[in-house]
């Protein structure tokens, strides 16, 4: 099986469905000439064109819109935001009209348009270019919200995602564009909701989402090694969630710890140990534990940066907690 990097993987599903659709088209900044910001869009100008890949002017609001009208008029676009901290631009486009208009129009029209592009911290950023706001969307009725970690998964929910007639904001993450995984020649597709367990466990789950599933999986391993078994969730789809992987989870494994880059307040991680907490209450052998970044704007100070995130340390840390381990 072929080994692809996941921004190779991401390319690999946009060309694939460019070519099967001639009505998907992409559109954003940077993304036709300079073969987009993180270079997911290499040689797509080339191949489709200007018509078919579209360099955008440096606003958000503006282009999301255009992405809404052609949607709406029977085209399949794919918007790129060179940062989910710029997508805030386009929110009044996004929340107030593609989250809304199938609803609003009684079903008269379909809204089938992909938004992505990285989400969350990377590395020197500071606060203004550094935020998860993965709570911002999935709160929204009217959007589906993916978050893949792996390569396999970003090209299989990509190409999902590109098929589907609703809406999708597919959250990616800058530090992940390098990392590498198998990537089947095959065709494939990764569903919409379905949460993946990544490592097999019996004493504790742990769940998450996009980038942190490394740290993540590099807590379970460490853990190991002292005889501690954990079981890792990768959530994938934010919304909707896949309830009946996480309660049959915890029901193995009777813990929970989530982690979550977001700030805990509001956050879809609070959500998930929520619903664990509700749904799992008679279940549950020690309370549920969340791990999420401090609630401070993010430092640009690259020693303060990591120690306001989540890390495999503090993961650790809050499954021994709930083990009841000094």
């Amino acid at each position: 099986m072929p080994e692809l990097t996941y921004r190779e993987a991401l390319n690999q599903a946009i060309d694939e469905e460019m070519a099967r659709d001639d009505r998907v088209f992409l559109i954003g900044e940077e993304v036709a000439l300079y073969n987009g910001a993180y270079k997911v869009s290499r040689g797509l100008y080339d191949k489709y064109g200007e018509k078919r890949v579209i360099d955008t002017p440096i606003t958000e609001g503006g282009f999301t819109g255009i992405g809404i009208g052609a949607a709406m008029a029977g085209l399949r676009p794919i918007v790129e935001w060179m940062t989910f901290n710029f997508s805030i631009q386009a929110l009044d486009q996004v929340i107030n009209n593609a989250a809304k208009m199938r609803y609003m129009s009684g079903g008269q029209f379909k809204l089938p348009i992909v938004f992505r592009g990285p989400n969350g911290p990377a590395e020197y950023l500071a606060s203004q270019h550094s935020q998860a706001l993965a709570a911002f969307y999935a709160h929204t009725p009217g959007l589906l919200v993916i978050a893949p970690a792996t390569p396999y998964d970003a090209k299989g929910l990509l190409k999902s995602a590109i098929r589907n007639d609703n809406p999708v904001i597919m959250m990616e993450a800058e530090l992940l564009y390098n990392t590498k995984g198998d990537v089947p020649k095959e065709e494939y597709l990764v569903p919409i909701g379905k949460a993946d367990i990544k490592r097999s466990g019996t004493d504790v789950t742990l769940i998450t989402f996009g980038k942190v599933l490394h740290l993540a999986t590099d807590a379970a391993e460490q853990l190991q090694t002292e005889g501690i078994s954990a079981e890792v969730l990768d959530l994938r789809s934010l919304r909707p969630l896949d309830e009946e992987a996480i309660i049959a989870s915890v029901a193995k494994t009777g813990r929970c710890v989530v982690i979550d880059e977001s700030c805990p307040v509001a956050s879809v991680g609070s959500y998930v140990a929520w619903l664990v907490s509700n749904k799992c209450f008679d279940i549950l052998d020690a309370q549920v534990e969340l791990v999420a970044s401090i609630d401070v704007p993010m430092p640009y100070n690259h020693r303060l940066e990591l120690a306001v995130q989540p890390s495999a340390e503090k993961i650790i840390t809050a499954v021994k907690k709930v083990l009841y381990i000094n």
